[in-house]
């Protein structure tokens, strides 16, 4: 994959994606999109990755829109920002439901769509000197295409606060509203987002997918029949399974299972 914005790398079953446009704060184009875009799902459908990072060259994270595309897109028609507002559409949602676990590995201030970015990984660690901000009110816009994820995140109470007020939150609150996992001191950040990656790396490929799969969809749902009906198949799925088979058989006979060979 030829890349102009990104860098990526994988290591024991760890690929790493770096947004490489410090000069800019990281922030998005066409281009960045559009890579970002194929990296994961390019990197979601190998069969060698079992969990991804997301991370970032520089000071900052991902300051949002970069001010030359947000140049082009004042002079678009109405069909071209609905297209263009689809790509970065499809790249947040193309990141959220890839088939990995994804973890952000937040290093620097994440502003705007940076939000929508660290909103739509599963595992947020963050260093406690970065900040946040939900800006686009500040410019005369909404921040529509990443709030699906920001709200899931952070809750509908919260999202009205800092959706309205654009107002900078740091990294403690960050965590208390639901938008990071965990905070560490800066030189603590590798070896919290290392921790967390080698815990993936040994769980069951198939059981993280579909454990990710569960949550998207059984969040927000009536506890009916019909979700009762459904995890209960899904339990049953994953039992007859070939890792479920294995992780149960590896578990009773005290030895390590095949996919951690």
């Amino acid at each position: 994959m030829q890349l102009e914005t990104l860098q990526i790398a994988i290591d024991n079953h760890v690929a790493t994606v770096t947004l490489n446009r410090p000069a800019v704060r990281n922030a998005f184009n066409e281009t960045v999109i559009e890579e970002l875009t194929g990296a994961f799902r390019a990197l979601g459908a190998r069969e060698d990755v079992r969990a991804i990072v997301l991370a970032a060259d520089g000071p900052a994270f991902c300051a949002g829109a970069d001010l030359n595309w947000m140049k082009k897109m004042a002079g678009y028609s109405d069909e071209e920002n609905r297209a263009d507002a689809m790509t970065l559409a499809t790249m947040l949602n193309t990141i959220y439901t890839c088939p990995k676990a994804v973890v952000a590995r937040v290093q620097g201030d994440a502003y705007a769509g940076g939000c929508g970015l660290v909103a739509v990984c599963d595992i947020v660690v963050c260093a406690d000197s970065a900040h946040f901000c939900i800006s686009e009110a500040k410019l005369g816009l909404s921040p529509a295409t990443i709030s699906p994820y920001v709200i899931r995140a952070i809750g509908e109470q919260a999202a009205r606060r800092y959706f309205i007020t654009a107002e900078r939150f740091d990294a403690a609150t960050a965590q208390r509203l639901g938008l990071a996992h965990e905070v560490v001191p800066a030189d603590g950040l590798d070896a919290a987002v290392h921790a967390i990656t080698r815990t993936l790396a040994e769980n069951s490929p198939n059981a993280v997918r579909e454990c990710k799969r569960l949550v998207h969809d059984v969040a927000g749902r009536a506890l009916d029949t019909a979700l009762i009906a459904e995890t209960a198949e899904r339990i049953a799925h994953m039992r007859a399974s070939d890792e479920g088979k294995e992780g149960v058989r590896a578990f009773l006979e005290k030895r390590t299972p095949s996919w951690r060979a």
